[in-house]
């Protein structure tokens, strides 16, 4: 992830992948496209929601969010704050990003929410 943000003016484009819920059951996954905004690199795109607990008889359901990073180099490592947007409900986190996050975030109808994403 350092190189996405330290390298020069060309738009990135970066694979994240993770899992969402209080026990995992959402697998995240999707490309985010680079928008160059000055100091502060901003990427965003879909991501899929495949629920990966239990499932009914017609399969894991699906759903499509969008979600959209913000990312500003601060000493060491980068700092990033997020929105992810599904069914009109957004939730958000923030924290600081190497190759890994995990944290929580907070939606309209939960807070706290596990989140833990890899970004390539």
């Amino acid at each position: 992830m350092l190189s996405a943000v330290a390298s020069p003016v060309h738009a990135q484009s970066l694979r994240v992948t993770g899992e969402a819920g209080y026990l995992s059951e959402w697998e995240v996954s999707g490309n985010v496209t680079e928008s160059i905004s000055g100091r502060v690199r901003e990427f965003s795109g879909p991501l899929t929601m495949k629920h990966v607990g239990l499932c009914n008889q017609a399969g894991p359901e699906e759903k499509v969010a969008e979600i959209k990073l913000q990312i500003a180099k601060s000493s060491l490592w980068p700092h990033f704050n997020a929105t992810m947007t599904m069914d009109g409900s957004k939730c958000t986190f923030s924290g600081t990003l190497s190759n890994t996050y995990s944290g929580l975030m907070d939606c309209a109808d939960a807070k706290g929410v596990p989140i833990t994403l890899w970004i390539k």
